[in-house]
């Protein structure tokens, strides 16, 4: 076998739809689309969830619950994680994010106490549970700067 034999398997490769290129195509006259009305037109057709002037679905069903729009997106995470780190380090929004332990910082990191840690730590994020404070300073580790 060469790279000049190599061919796709029969039937996935498929030819796209060239229309209003005359009647012998198949696809001439209307190009497909009908004969008048909306959608035949040029920028025709309808928004998503157009249901003819009848009601939408979307408005007829009874809306539920409360969304919060001055909500906060807090990241998680546990001090378990934190064994990533060597002893003496500083951990913050940017090391966490290096690290692969959170995507982005949203509106605040918290660390919570769930796993131990027998090494210090310099912690520097926006949130910290109890359980996790005293851990980190049980450890010999500082927390800076933390509500």
């Amino acid at each position: 076998m060469n790279l000049s034999s190599l061919r796709p398997p029969a039937g996935s490769r498929k030819k796209r739809k060239r229309v209003g290129r005359g009647d012998g195509s198949g696809h001439g006259g209307t190009s497909c689309k009908g004969a008048k009305g909306q959608n035949a037109r040029s920028g025709g057709g309808t928004r998503p969830g157009f249901e003819g002037g009848q009601m939408p679905l979307a408005r007829r069903l009874p809306k539920r619950g409360f969304r919060n729009i001055f909500r906060k997106i807090i990241v998680a995470i546990n001090i378990e994680q934190l064994n990533k780190f060597p002893a003496g380090s500083v951990i913050d929004a940017e090391s966490l994010i290096r690290a692969g332990l959170v995507n982005r910082k949203n509106d605040g990191i918290k660390l919570l106490g769930k796993g131990i840690i027998d090494y210090p730590l310099s912690v520097k994020v926006d949130m910290i549970s109890q359980g996790a404070r005293t851990k980190i300073e049980a450890a010999g580790g500082t927390i800076i700067g933390v509500i």
